[in-house]
C-alpha cells in the first residue's frame, strides 16, 4: 500500500484461536502495512495490574490504574508496541498467569474506552492491519475493510492444544460475546471467513484479494 494522508485500516476480528494473529501478520506483510495486536495491549495492562498488586476484579481500581499508567506507542519492525514506563513486557504478557487475568481486565468499560483511544492513535504509523475482538464494531467502525475470522470449536481447540495451551474456548466465546462493553460480534459489512479447513496462507490470501477488490470499488 502506498502511504497517504488517509491511512486505511484493515479490521480483523474473530473468536479465540481463529488464526487472527498469524493471518493479520501475513496480510500486513503482503500489503506493506503496520501490524497491531490489540490483545497484547490488554495483556500489558493485565500484567501491569498484577505487578502493582491491583485486584483485577475491582473495576474501579483497574480503571484508575489504566488512567494513570505511563505508556507510549512505538513501531518496531512494522509492529506497534505499547510500552509501560518505556518497557515492553514481551515475554511477561504471554504467561499463563497474565493470560488468566486478561478477561476480567478487558471487560472493564473504562479500560475499553482508554484502549480505543490508544488504538486509534496507531494511525500515526500509517496503514494498519489491526486484530482483536471489537476493531470493526468499536475501534474503527468507519473502515471499509472489515473481516471476521472463525473456525469450528473442535478445530480451535486442536490449535490451542498444539500450542500447549488449555483453555475453555466455549466459555471464552460466551464471555466475549456477552460482555456489556464492546462485545465480540460480527461488524456490519464484514466478510466472514470460516477457516476450519484452510491454511493460514489461504486465509490471508482471501483477505488480501478482498482488500484489493474493495479498494478498486472505492474503499478508503
Amino acid at each position: 500500500m502506498n502511504p497517504s494522508k488517509h491511512p486505511i485500516v484493515i479490521a480483523l476480528d474473530g473468536t479465540s484461536a481463529s488464526g487472527k494473529s498469524t493471518t493479520a501478520k501475513l496480510v500486513a506483510k503482503a500489503l506493506s502495512a503496520i501490524y497491531v495486536d490489540t490483545g497484547a495491549m490488554y495483556r500489558t495492562l493485565a500484567w501491569h495490574c498484577l505487578q502493582k498488586g491491583v485486584d483485577i476484579h475491582d473495576e474501579k481500581a483497574v480503571g484508575a490504574l489504566c488512567r494513570k499508567w505511563k505508556t507510549t506507542l512505538e513501531c518496531v519492525d512494522n509492529q506497534v508496541r505499547l510500552l509501560v514506563d518505556g518497557y515492553y513486557p514481551e515475554q511477561e504478557i504471554r504467561t499463563a498467569t497474565t493470560s488468566a487475568a486478561v478477561p476480567a481486565v478487558a471487560a472493564v468499560p473504562k479500560v475499553r474506552d482508554w484502549m480505543k483511544k490508544r488504538q486509534r492513535e496507531c494511525l500515526q504509523f500509517g496503514d494498519l492491519v489491526m486484530e482483536g475482538r471489537d476493531i470493526g464494531t468499536n475501534v474503527f467502525p468507519e473502515t471499509d475493510f472489515k473481516f471476521y475470522l472463525d473456525a469450528s470449536l473442535d478445530e480451535r481447540a486442536k490449535r490451542r492444544a498444539a500450542e500447549g495451551v488449555e483453555e475453555n474456548l466455549a466459555a471464552r466465546d460466551q464471555r466475549d460475546s456477552q460482555r456489556a462493553s464492546a462485545p465480540l460480534m460480527i461488524a456490519l459489512g464484514a466478510m466472514v471467513i470460516n477457516n476450519s479447513g484452510l491454511t493460514r496462507e489461504a486465509t490471508s490470501q482471501l483477505i488480501i484479494d478482498e482488500v484489493h477488490r474493495r479498494k478498486g470499488a472505492g474503499g478508503r
